[in-house]
């Protein structure tokens, strides 16, 4: 079965957890180890459904959740084996779940990069994450993937935990060094309203709030004396000789950033496609049954203006360390705002190759992210 669409990244949504955290906003659905199968089964008749939309050479295939290494492995081993082939293939990755076995199936089967869901390395801060994993367990994971193969393994971290001291960021960026994983992704957290963590944690989030730039800071310090490249807002690889040669930039994410379409297959997820957005229903029930039909799942379709295309190109493009070429999107652009920002040495217009314009925030400006941003826009 072959595409022949333009579609060249693929994000296949696996939602089953162990356990759902309470600061967690994501479709998630909690065990259900009975259904893996069913849904996996429903995923491979949405991708074909979807399948001329995609190109016949993909760049990306990320699995995302959820906690795609909880799914059962038969289940999982099925969904691998059915994918397209792409340049970069991603699974995310619970520590907990990796296990030698667990890393030999992703590699036979041409995972070839892993996002392990560290958060902290701090028990205390783990704890009040409510994640099942101890610092050992991401230290033993990060080492049975290493004894599998894999050579481009990302870490995700957190700062901003309620109870989070200067000395514990300190400790999460010390070890977090210390295992020199190919690539780092350090956000902020953000419990959404109405979770169950900010009913529990919403003082100590209130007052951690005011402390949140200077720890950024501080992250983007550490790692770039570490040697890692700041390329996104929340993103650091490395770069130079460490990285053999590599991009270790995640592709499939710099597609979005980028403003490229993508496809997303499975409950919840967006797929942005020649100017349309849709969104699949969260229900799993409804879904699996749909797709048992050959029919597509439930969606909310939304079709996106040129205007709003621009804005979201503008939005993304600058959390990036590369120029924004301003050639398509330059009325979205408030030309007095950039003029004044770059006086505050915020923001930088050049002109790249053939004359053309390109604008790109200075690292304060990226520090101070949405805020310049917001005000960029016309």
């Amino acid at each position: 079965m072959s595409g022949g669409g333009r579609v060249r990244h693929l994000y296949v949504h696996l939602p089953f957890c162990v356990h759902r955290c309470g600061y967690c906003d994501f479709v998630t659905a909690v065990g259900r180890r009975d259904q893996h199968g069913s849904y996996v089964q429903a995923l491979l008749a949405e991708l074909a459904l979807e399948r001329e939309l995609l190109a016949d050479g993909l760049e990306t295939v990320f699995l995302g959740g959820g906690t795609p290494t909880f799914t059962e492995p038969d289940a999982l081993a099925r969904l691998l084996a059915a994918l397209p082939p792409s340049a970069e293939l991603t699974v995310e990755a619970n520590p907990e779940t990796v296990t030698p076995e667990l890393a030999t199936l992703l590699r036979e089967h041409g995972v070839n990069r892993i996002s392990l869901g560290a958060q902290s390395f701090q028990p205390h801060l783990l704890a009040i994450l409510e994640r099942r994993a101890k610092p050992e367990t991401v230290r033993r994971a990060f080492g049975l993937l290493r004894d599998a193969g894999f050579d481009n393994v990302s870490l995700d971290l957190l700062y901003g935990i309620p109870g989070q001291s200067v000395a514990d960021l300190e400790a999460d960026l010390a070890a977090a060094l210390a295992l020199r994983p190919e690539h780092l992704s350090w956000y902020e957290l953000e419990a959404k309203p109405g979770t169950r963590f900010t009913h529990a944690h919403g003082e100590a989030l209130a007052r951690q709030a005011d402390a949140m730039e200077t720890y950024f800071e501080r992250v983007i310090a550490v790692m770039r004396l570490a040697g890692y490249r700041w390329y996104e807002t929340a993103n650091f690889c490395l770069t130079g000789a460490a990285a053999r040669g590599r991009d270790l930039r995640a592709r499939h994410n710099l597609a979005y950033w980028r403003g490229c379409d993508y496809l997303g297959l499975g409950i919840g997820a967006v797929s942005t496609v020649a100017g349309q957005r849709w969104r699949n229903a969260p229900r799993l029930p409804a879904y699996v049954e749909a797709l048992r039909r050959g029919e597509r799942p439930s969606r909310e379709l939304e079709r996106l203006s040129g205007a709003v295309r621009s804005r979201e190109r503008v939005m993304l493009g600058l959390r990036l360390d590369e120029p924004l070429p301003l050639v398509d999107v330059g009325r979205a652009v408030d030309r007095t705002a950039v003029a004044r920002l770059e006086q505050l040495l915020l923001a930088r217009l050049t002109r790249g190759d053939g004359g053309r314009e390109e604008l790109t925030l200075t690292p304060r400006g990226r520090m101070l992210g949405g805020g310049v941003t917001a005000e960029l826009l016309a």
